[in-house]
C-alpha cells in the first residue's frame, strides 16, 4: 500500500500539468477558507458584497480597493467570497448529481433487461434536452436564487454518470467474483456495493472532478443572465453581470474599464483550469490503459 502511494505521488510530481492543477486548486481552497480573514464581513450575510459607493460608474484599482469597484461594490471582496460560492455550487451539485447517476446507472447495468431499457430511455430523454436551456427554464420557473440554480443543474446533470457507470458495470457483471457472490446467495444490493461499484466507480469520480469547473461556468452564466444569484451576491457571474454595460468602455475609450471584466473572468478561467488539470492527472495515474 505504501509503495503504491509513493508511485502515485511520484507520477503526479513528475507531471507538470498535475503540479499546476493541484497548486491552483490548493490556492483556491486557501482563499475560500481564509475569506473571513482576507475580507472581513461587513453585514450579517457575508456573501452580500458591501456597497462602498453609490456611483454606478466603475472605479479603477486603488489602495482601498485593489481590484477596483463595479456598481458601487468592491470587486476584490466579490472574487474572494465568490470562491466559496464556486466551491459550494460545484461540489454540492457534483456530489448529488453523481450519486443520482450512480444509483440509476448501477441498477440499469446490473439488472439489465426491461429495467435497463426503461431507465436508459429516460436518460435519453433528459440527454435530448439542451443542458443550459433546461437550466434556464427551471431557474426561471423556480425563481432567482443560488439554491434554485443548484436544483436546476442537479436535475439535468446526472445522465453522464449514469451512462458511464452502466457501461462499466456491463463489463464486470459477468466476472467470476460477481458470479461467485451470486452463487453464494449474496443479496444484489451487497454485490453492487461491495463488488461491482468498487471496481467500476473510479472513472466516474474522475469525470465528476472534471465536471465541477463546467458547473461553475454554467452557474455563472445563469447569474450573468440575471437568473442566478441575487443582486449583490458574491458570485463571479454576478460581477460579470455588473460589468456587461461597460464591456466596451466609454465612447472613444475602448476597454477603459477592463478591470471590471478581466479580474472575475481570469479567476473563473483559473478555477476551471485547476479542476480540469486535476482530473486529467488523476486519469493518467489511475487509468490502467495509460500507466505504461
Amino acid at each position: 500500500m505504501r509503495s503504491e502511494t509513493k508511485r502515485i505521488l511520484r507520477r503526479l510530481l513528475r507531471n507538470p500539468s498535475a503540479v499546476i492543477g493541484f497548486s491552483l486548486l490548493i490556492f483556491f481552497i486557501v482563499i475560500a477558507i481564509a475569506a473571513p480573514l482576507i475580507c472581513p464581513p461587513q453585514s450579517y450575510n457575508p456573501y452580500m458584497i458591501p456597497i462602498v459607493s453609490w456611483d454606478l460608474t466603475p472605479k479603477p484599482p486603488s489602495d482601498g480597493h485593489p481590484l477596483g469597484v463595479i456598481a458601487g461594490r468592491d470587486i476584490f471582496y466579490g472574487i474572494v467570497w465568490g470562491t466559496r460560492t464556486a466551491f459550494r455550487v460545484g461540489l454540492l451539485v457534483t456530489l448529488i448529481s453523481t450519486a443520482i447517476g450512480l444509483f440509476i446507472g448501477s441498477i440499469a447495468g446490473y439488472f439489465g433487461g426491461w429495467i435497463d431499457e426503461i431507465l436508459m430511455r429516460i436518460t435519453d430523454i433528459f440527454l435530448s434536452i439542451p443542458y443550459i436551456l433546461a437550466a434556464i427554464v427551471i431557474t426561471s420557473f423556480l425563481g432567482m436564487g443560488l439554491n434554485n440554480v443548484m436544483i436546476a443543474l442537479t436535475a439535468f446533470g446526472w445522465m453522464a454518470a449514469a451512462r458511464l457507470i452502466r457501461g462499466n458495470i456491463l463489463q464486470v457483471r459477468e466476472e467470476q467474483y460477481v458470479l461467485a457472490a451470486k452463487a453464494l446467495g449474496v443479496k444484489d444490493f451487497l454485490i453492487i456495493m461491495k463488488h461491482v461499484l468498487p471496481n467500476t466507480i473510479f472513472p466516474v469520480l474522475i469525470q465528476a472532478s472534471m465536471r465541477i469547473g463546467s458547473l461553475v461556468i454554467t452557474a455563472a452564466a445563469l447569474s450573468f443572465l440575471g437568473l442566478g444569484a441575487p443582486i449583490g451576491y458574491a458570485d463571479w457571474g454576478s460581477l460579470l453581470n455588473f460589468s456587461r454595460n461597460w464591456l466596451l468602455g466609454a465612447s472613444g475609450e475602448a476597454f477603459k474599464y477592463w478591470y471590471a471584466i478581466v479580474y472575475p473572468g481570469v479567476t473563473m478561467v483559473l478555477f476551471v483550469l485547476a479542476w480540469n488539470l486535476v482530473g486529467d492527472a488523476l486519469r493518467d495515474v489511475f487509468d490502467p490503459r495509460l500507466r505504461g
